[in-house]
């Protein structure tokens, strides 16, 4: 039987780190030009890797480099060996974690100092390789924010007990408590309803998918009203933020679905570390699954390809679960 892990001091590490790279990647911003924020370093398996991703990577490691002089765990994140690498030696600290990380996600928003971005951290109980996203047991997300910003906002979670959160003042250090209250509303209907559809490449079939989806909820499309709203925010993170903070209702990422359909493999795929922070979104009271309604299951890894759909609550999902798994299984069945 596993040992259960210590949420707190794990926590509060990760929200330490979190804020180390975030001052890291504000200084970096401030002093250095946008066009080497935006330079394409290298290619790994899970994605491009911008500067400005370098700029959080030493960082990154060398406060793991610490840690582990105290706990053993495994760090999962772009860029290292697709098996994680290993922090501190057997019997160190407490009962070994796996730690999945992605420094920056939404790097190209961001790059272009466009809109904010978000730092995710989740920590489950080391199982080997089976590993997954259902393991999670605590998570932590830290936005980054543009240039222009003054706030960013902080937001977790251990499971069993709820989503929490600050908004942290950049200028002075001052902390207040933010609700993390996701809508209450049963429609769609005067809200934001996003189907995903970042990059070239089956837009056609993924717009199909959102206007059949649309279509069965609200209704024939009423030209002379704006009654639904799509926020096309290349970020998973800060997406599932925004469900759980009650700005948005609904998100779904179908791209491994509507590759597959057309016999295309692709890199550009919502992966296990830009969705290892659901955790908050779920203790806030969304429900977040994959597009038929179970589970998210992923291995903790760098390449695993995933769909998943979120839903504000569980009204919500009771609704427009069946639609969204009709009109998937149809489309791209």
């Amino acid at each position: 039987m596993t040992a259960r892990l210590d949420p707190a001091p794990i926590l509060a590490e990760l929200r330490l780190l979190q804020e180390s790279l975030r001052a890291a990647l504000c200084e970096h911003m401030l002093t250095q030009a946008q066009e080497t924020w935006a330079r394409a370093e290298r290619d790994d398996a899970g994605d491009t890797i911008f500067g400005i991703d370098v700029a959080v990577e030493d960082r990154l490691l060398a406060h793991c480099q610490r840690w582990g002089q105290q706990q053993r765990f495994r760090l999962v994140a772009e860029g290292l060996d697709p098996r994680g690498v290993v922090f501190g030696d057997d019997g160190r600290g407490g009962p070994p974690f796996v730690l999945i990380v992605d420094p920056i996600d939404g790097t190209r928003g961001l790059m272009f100092d466009k809109r904010s971005a978000f730092c995710l951290m989740a920590v489950a109980p080391e199982l080997g390789p089976t590993t997954s996203l259902a393991d999670v047991e605590l998570a932590v997300m830290t936005e980054l924010p543009t240039t222009r910003q003054l706030t960013s906002d902080v937001l977790w979670a251990m499971r069993g007990s709820g989503a929490h959160g600050e908004r942290h003042d950049l200028r002075n250090g001052k902390r207040i408590p933010l609700a993390v209250v996701p809508s209450s509303a049963a429609t769609l209907r005067h809200g934001f309803a996003t189907v995903a559809s970042f990059f070239q490449g089956g837009k056609e079939l993924t717009a199909r998918l959102d206007e059949a989806i649309l279509l069965r909820a609200l209704g024939p499309w009423n030209p002379e009203k704006a009654e639904v709203y799509s926020d096309q925010y290349i970020c998973s993170g800060g997406q599932l933020a925004e469900l759980a903070l009650g700005r948005d209702r609904f998100v779904l990422d179908a791209r491994p679905l509507v590759y597959r359909k057309l016999g295309v493999r692709s890199s550009l795929c919502c992966r296990p570390y830009d969705l290892c922070c659901a955790l908050i979104a779920q203790e806030a009271g969304c429900i977040v699954t994959d597009p038929f309604g179970a589970p998210l299951d992923a291995p903790l890894d760098t390449t695993t390809n995933v769909a998943w759909v979120g839903y504000a609550n569980a009204a919500l999902a009771h609704r427009m679960g069946p639609i969204v798994q009709d009109e998937v299984t149809r489309l791209l069945g």
